[in-house]
């Protein structure tokens, strides 16, 4: 259900956002006197679901949502209607008009999404306003990678300024860090004292590539109590059955993971024919499957919690020695003993018990914790805006957005972010599961601007490759011959169809592999 809740949402942002964006090519044509041949949403190979004539324009709506076009009589565009191109040109084409008439068409669809980005958040913070919490209200400190404790960073620390900047925001800390090159901390240590941080120039790519030091900082909270064991990669067993990283397992054999003795292993299993497994995929589905008894074997090698005799509904007391308050406490211990066995204490029912919990080489445990609100969240401050108001901070939301996605595209030019690259499966994990409207319009408004800054990118096929051609003619005086208009807007055409389809596939693999 949370599939199609997701998908819903991604497909009617996605249908405001194409429709507007064409709309911003249309109206400046029109405005022209261009004749406008077909305005459609979507993309209409064969046949189309919808169609109307009205005018000279055929409008329509396609049958594959990847996008839409409208088709501007006498452009060499992704139709590439040569025979149109061949005849001499009417008064009514776009290659009849000046140069410059033809750049306001080309940069009109950009300008829209740029202006419909603005405008959401305008009157979302007219509407809803927004939440601060200023770190020096934290009474917690703030959760912190274990990795930054090489730069003398621990949770329980909190950070007051960024560059000299008071943080009103927590969020704002992992911004700051990993996209916006600001490395001088002031600091509040847990004791109190007050220290000044300078993190090394380029620190966010040893974070990126780091598991889960993405976003290091982040509110603490005491959440300590074992909910669920997970498998830390995925698991083919057969063409029927894959068990994806992550996946969270209910039972095996129809007994409960919570109600297996400790020093349950794959022997009891491996004389079984078939061993029924049931687990919580990742999309919250829960799913009832057949392995092989000697397969059980293969499914617990892949629960380092489960071997290492953690159980759900297991409360951490102590790790190491040192009592637990809070779960970074925990975390930073799993990552403290990579490689090794973490002496740990559990309160199980009534009962403490003594465990050595093997921790993987990505420093996790393979358990899911209890989730609980940190108790820091009642210092949410909720800031409300008048109209006027709301506009100043609606276009400052737009433009550092704007910023901030050019930011990080720097990671894409490492391995792990090529590989990291999204196509409509990470577009639509960006949406809640359940229907919120406050929600949807903030990410419409992020893809919008989005969508703002990849079209105007100087690829061929994108509008930024047209008014890359019309810059040169302005400034030259001279058009680029039809023939190079036809072959860059070829090659960008495959270019672009590459790219979706690298896009894409990532999604599916880490949809299948982890």
């Amino acid at each position: 259900m949370e599939f199609w809740i997701k998908a819903s949402q991604l497909i009617l942002s996605l249908s405001i956002l194409i429709f507007l964006h064409e709309l911003g090519h249309f109206l400046p044509a029109r405005w022209f006197k261009i004749r406008v041949e077909k305005f459609y949403l979507f993309f209409n190979p064969w046949f189309s679901l919808v169609k109307k004539k009205i005018g000279d324009t055929e409008w329509g709506i396609g049958w594959i949502p990847l996008g839409g076009y409208v088709k501007i009589a006498g452009m060499v565009d992704e139709s590439m209607d040569k025979e149109q191109l061949a005849a001499p040109p009417k008064p009514d084409e776009f290659r009849s008009k000046p140069a410059w008439q033809r750049l306001i068409v080309m940069i009109g669809g950009v300008t829209v999404n740029i202006i419909v980005g603005i405008v959401i958040y305008i009157l979302v913070m007219f509407g809803y306003g927004e939440q601060e919490l200023h770190t020096k209200d934290l009474q917690n400190g703030l959760s912190i990678h274990p990795y930054m404790q090489k730069y003398d960073l621990q949770s329980g620390d909190n950070i007051l300024e960024i560059n000299g900047e008071k943080v009103k925001n927590y969020k704002d800390i992992n911004r700051a860090i990993m996209i916006r090159d600001q490395y001088d901390l002031k600091v509040q240590k847990a004791d109190g004292t007050i220290k000044d941080i300078s993190l090394p120039e380029n620190i966010e790519y040893e974070l990126f590539k780091k598991e889960g030091a993405m976003a290091p900082f982040n509110l603490r909270n005491k959440s300590n109590t074992v909910v669920d064991l997970y498998v830390h990669r995925s698991l083919v067993f057969n063409d029927k059955l894959e068990i994806k990283k992550g996946s969270t397992i209910l039972k095996v054999g129809g007994k409960s993971i919570a109600s297996l003795k400790p020093g349950t292993h794959s022997s009891e299993y491996a004389e079984k024919k078939s061993v029924n497994v049931q687990y919580v995929d990742s999309e919250g589905d829960t799913i009832t499957g057949k392995i092989k008894g000697t397969q059980v074997k293969k499914l617990f090698a892949a629960m380092p919690a489960f071997v290492s005799n953690l159980r759900p509904g297991d409360v951490f007391l102590a790790m190491n020695g040192k009592k637990i308050n809070y779960y970074d406490e925990v975390t930073t211990n799993a990552y403290n003993g990579i490689g090794k066995r973490v002496p740990t204490l559990v309160l199980r029912g009534t009962d403490t018990v003594s465990l050595n919990l093997k921790v993987n080489k990505s420093g996790m445990l393979g358990f899911k914790i209890k989730s609980e609100q940190s108790a820091d969240t009642m210092h949410i401050r909720e800031i409300k805006y008048g109209f006027g108001e709301s506009i100043s901070r609606g276009f400052s939301m737009g433009m550092t957005t704007l910023g901030d996605y050019v930011g990080q595209l720097k990671f894409l030019f490492t391995k792990k972010g090529a590989s990291s690259v999204g196509g409509f499966g990470a577009i639509g994990n960006l949406f809640s599961p359940t229907w919120d409207w406050h929600s949807f319009w903030m990410n419409t408004a992020l893809i919008s601007i989005i969508l703002a800054f990849m079209n105007i990118l100087p690829i061929p096929a994108l509008d930024g490759g047209h008014v890359v051609f019309l810059l040169y003619e302005i400034i030259t005086g001279k058009e680029a011959p039809q023939k190079v208009l036809e072959y860059a807007q070829t090659i960008g055409f495959f270019l672009l169809i590459a790219l979706l389809l690298y896009a894409n596939g990532n999604d599916i693999y880490r949809a299948f592999f982890g």
